[in-house]
């Protein structure tokens, strides 16, 4: 069975910085694109930032200069450190993994996985 837990999230007054992590875990045999989403009250899911299993990055335009991705690939880990935090920046972070794992018969499959959601809140 494969996971995604996140951690990390919490309250910062504007300006301030959190860093959010996410670890996959299970039968794991490679992870293509990893990448996190946010979504506020009211508004639909978005795309803040994915990473490859090459390193090349994508940010959403809101989030340029401010946030940064990284993996660890060793670790099947994604991280996104966001610096000068707004308050729009409220949301519920979700962590997403496009990756290949082995199922009970140790068979090859692909899916896409999410985490469970980790709350920021910005305060102005």
């Amino acid at each position: 069975q494969v996971q995604l837990v996140e951690s990390g999230g919490g309250l910062v007054q504007a300006g301030g910085s959190l860093r959010l992590s996410c670890a996959a875990s299970g039968k794991i045999f490679s992870i293509n694109v990893m990448g996190w989403y946010r979504q506020a009250p009211g508004k639909q899911r978005e795309s803040v930032a994915f990473i490859t299993s090459g390193g090349r990055k994508n940010y959403a335009d809101s989030v340029k200069g401010r946030f940064t991705i990284s993996r660890d690939n060793a670790k099947n880990t994604v991280y996104l450190q966001m610096n000068s935090l707004k308050p729009e920046d409220t949301a519920v972070y979700y962590c997403n993994a496009d990756l290949k794992a082995v199922d009970p018969n140790y068979d090859l499959y692909e899916s896409d996985y999410w985490g469970q959601g980790t709350q920021v809140t910005v305060s102005s």
